[in-house]
């Protein structure tokens, strides 16, 4: 008898200290859509509040008051290619703000040749150029995504040379016997699909090449209907990435009772659909091109470059930076002749 209640004491203690490492937190929720539909967003106080110091937004440089009639950054500087049409006074003030948004620590040297600031001998500086001309391209082209508030550097770099959320296609996977053929990535968990069992690269497929998201056939037949399973996972592998990019779960976007509709969706899901598509879009045309500048050391294990995914500029927050915009102290990165509100 007395070891029978030695035991249960014994296994109570351990369950005592099972439970001792886990945590209920004071859950929050938010009620997004009309009753009954399941859109409800379930928040982690402590949670929020980690994600608050990485969205911090830093102290801008002071102003400078802007004349229209002074000379150009291209009038004065040698081999100024995209910031032509700044004033001096701003395009300084903006290289400053660089070499904190960048390379706080490296300083100035990080991209410019210490014996020739024009000099375009390092490649950092050739990638800065391209990335400059991108986030103008983002203010300017893809407000449908960023509406008003924009990006800077900032936004995805945090004080750091290489932006922490990044993706490069993944090295080779060795696959399954003859007998059992491709297992298509599967049951190989990947911090990109949060450690499912899904496809362990759902970004190749949507955010460097064009495939179809949306895979609800509207045939139950074969014929004409190409919506496949195998395309089904990969859609569900880059909802996971999103909904762990974003720190929210499905129903930000979608109605549960029909993930298809979107009479029935959120606004959010247009701007998701708009992000995509953008995220494609630079890592295509801004991105990729530049493999042959990078050096062996900065490329993934495939030989292509760090591209962009949504945690590179949301890091776990709804909206970058919780929607504050740093557009508006530096309106010069808004693109050529475009007016920030403030």
């Amino acid at each position: 008898m007395n070891t029978h209640r030695i035991a249960i004491a014994g296994v109570a203690l351990a369950l005592a200290g099972l439970l001792a490492g886990c945590e209920r937190p004071p859950v929050e929720t938010v009620q997004r859509g009309f009753r009954g539909t399941g859109m409800t967003e379930v928040y982690n106080p402590r949670l929020l509040a980690a994600r608050e110091a990485l969205n911090a937004v830093p102290e801008a440089q002071p102003a400078v008051p802007a004349n229209p009639d002074g000379p150009k950054a291209g009038q004065v500087f040698q081999n100024v290619k995209v910031l032509t049409d700044v004033g001096v006074p701003e395009f300084t003030r903006l290289m400053v703000a660089m070499t904190a948004w960048v390379a706080p620590q490296q300083g100035c040297t990080y991209c410019h040749a210490g014996d020739s600031m024009a000099s375009d001998a390092l490649y950092t500086k050739v990638v800065a150029r391209r990335m400059l001309e991108m986030t103008r391209h983002i203010n300017a082209d893809w407000k449908d995504h960023v509406a008003e508030t924009g990006v800077t550097c900032y936004t995805c770099h945090r004080g750091q040379p290489v932006p922490a959320k990044v993706w490069s296609a993944p090295a080779s996977q060795k696959q399954a016997g003859r007998a059992v053929g491709d297992d298509l990535g599967q049951n190989k968990p990947s911090y990109m699909t949060a450690l499912t069992s899904l496809p362990y690269d759902p970004l190749s497929p949507f955010l460097l090449q064009s495939n179809d998201v949306r895979v609800v056939g509207g045939s139950a037949l074969q014929s004409g209907n190409r919506h496949s399973i195998r395309q089904a996972e990969y859609t569900y592998g880059l909802m996971m990435h999103m909904s762990d990019s974003l720190g929210v779960n499905c129903t930000y976007c979608h109605n549960t009772r029909s993930f298809a509709s979107w009479e029935t969706s959120s606004p959010q899901r247009a701007t998701a659909w708009y992000g995509i598509r953008m995220a494609r879009d630079l890592n295509t045309h801004y991105l990729e091109p530049l493999t042959a500048t990078f050096p062996p050391e900065r490329k993934g294990p495939a030989g292509d470059v760090a591209k962009l995914n949504c945690a590179t500029c949301h890091q776990g927050a709804f909206k970058p930076l919780y929607g504050a915009s740093m557009l508006k102290d530096h309106p010069e990165l808004a693109g050529p002749g475009a007016v920030v509100a403030k």
